[in-house]
């Protein structure tokens, strides 16, 4: 059984987050759960979310509160502290400048780390991935603690404790494993691999703010009013995807790919939740990116054929386009699949579908929020909408 906690917390002030967050790690165990956790002056590193470049207290990334409360309780334990990340779009220094994450590790003592000097590894034992180039911080860390936000992912259907790790990958090394992964189930075995091999330690789930409908960066922001602690990355995930709507687990692909390969704890029979119940902290009207769930035939070529037919589709908002073309810089298959056309006095893009891998890098990485995923007539038909 994997313990998690679960916690109320309605607002980003970090006395109350540091509480909260020390509240859960009493559920967990207490100081003796914590030195187990961080060896005395082990190498701690702090993995935020910086999807992209964003504003100070942007729903889109790790909050600024968050991080310092977690900073003042793990500096208890270990001076060594560095926290960095690789975004998918722009500069990680940059990103951490304007969120305000550079401000609060400044004042700490804890060191930012780029990500971009990369080591060249194997991981023995994988469920898809043996060989990797890794941020070498992360991977050379005693302790990672992994800060994901709450939201719903248009290729992933969620994003939290499992997926962050993706940034662990060095910038533009993430289109390429796009590319050579555009099925969700393998991509979910890619994440898995990957926090095999930073060994996360523990994840801290930030739902505070969440964020629902055309996620992970151009979504609705969704007061929650929710913390999720735990050791075990798919557990938290497990509890988290129950609150917003996922009553089945094993609809989410990473999750169903977890529970295949016994990678970590997914069942609700399995996991212990401490703290608030998962009842009474349910969203009832959460608005999810996709309902979840594939098709899983024997002939490859059928499923690849239905895949074409019921797979969503990357779609510009006409009204929302900028004509930026930040769509085609961040396809992992340019020049191939976006071109531009003229609509009236702007240029918006146009997908090829038959050559689209449905990674939907664009849609997560637009700056306006002008790309959406929309369904076929027959995938909407079949309810997948």
């Amino acid at each position: 059984m994997e313990s998690v906690a679960l916690l109320k917390c309605t607002d980003y002030d970090v006395e109350l987050i540091e509480n909260t967050l020390r509240e859960g790690f009493e559920l967990l165990g207490g100081d003796s759960f914590l030195r187990k956790l961080i060896p005395e002056n082990s190498k701690v590193l702090l993995k935020p979310n910086f999807l992209s470049i964003e504003a100070k207290g942007s729903p889109v990334i790790t909050h600024y509160a968050v991080f310092e409360a977690v900073v003042r309780i793990v500096k208890e334990y270990s001076e060594n502290i560095t926290f960095g990340d690789s975004p998918g779009f722009g500069d990680s220094r940059k990103a951490a400048e304007k969120s305000g994450l550079m401000e609060v590790a400044n004042r700490y003592g804890v060191v930012f780390d780029d990500f971009k000097d990369d080591v060249h590894v194997t991981l023995e034992n994988s469920l898809l991935c043996k060989s990797w180039n890794i941020a070498r911080a992360p991977y050379e860390a005693d302790v990672v603690i992994t800060l994901p936000k709450l939201k719903t992912h248009a290729m992933a259907y969620y994003t939290g404790a499992v997926k962050n790790q993706f940034g662990c990958i060095p910038g533009a090394q993430k289109a390429i494993w796009h590319t050579r992964m555009p099925d969700a189930n393998n991509f979910s075995k890619m994440l898995l691999d990957v926090n095999s091999l930073v060994k996360t330690s523990f994840a801290i789930l930030d739902g505070i703010i969440a964020m629902e409908g055309n996620g992970p960066k151009s979504g609705t922001p969704k007061k929650m009013d929710t913390i999720i602690m735990g050791q075990c990355l798919t557990a938290v995930d497990s509890v988290a995807v129950r609150l917003i709507g996922y009553d089945d687990v094993l609809k989410l692909p990473f999750l169903k790919e977890a529970f295949d390969a016994k990678w970590g704890a997914v069942m609700p029979k399995d996991i212990v939740v401490l703290g608030e119940k998962i009842e009474t902290m349910k969203c009832k009207d959460f608005k999810l990116s996709r309902k979840g769930g594939s098709f899983y035939f024997v002939n490859p070529s059928v499923t690849h054929f239905l895949t074409s037919m019921v797979a969503p589709n990357p779609v510009v908002i006409e009204e929302k386009c900028i004509g930026c073309r930040r769509c085609d810089e961040v396809c992992p298959r340019r020049p191939e699949v976006i071109s531009f056309i003229k609509k009236g006095n702007k240029t918006i893009p146009k997908w090829d579908y038959s050559k689209c891998i449905r990674c939907f890098c664009c849609q997560e990485l637009c700056p306006q929020g002008a790309i959406e995923t929309k369904y076929k007539t027959l995938g909407k038909i079949l309810g997948l909408k």
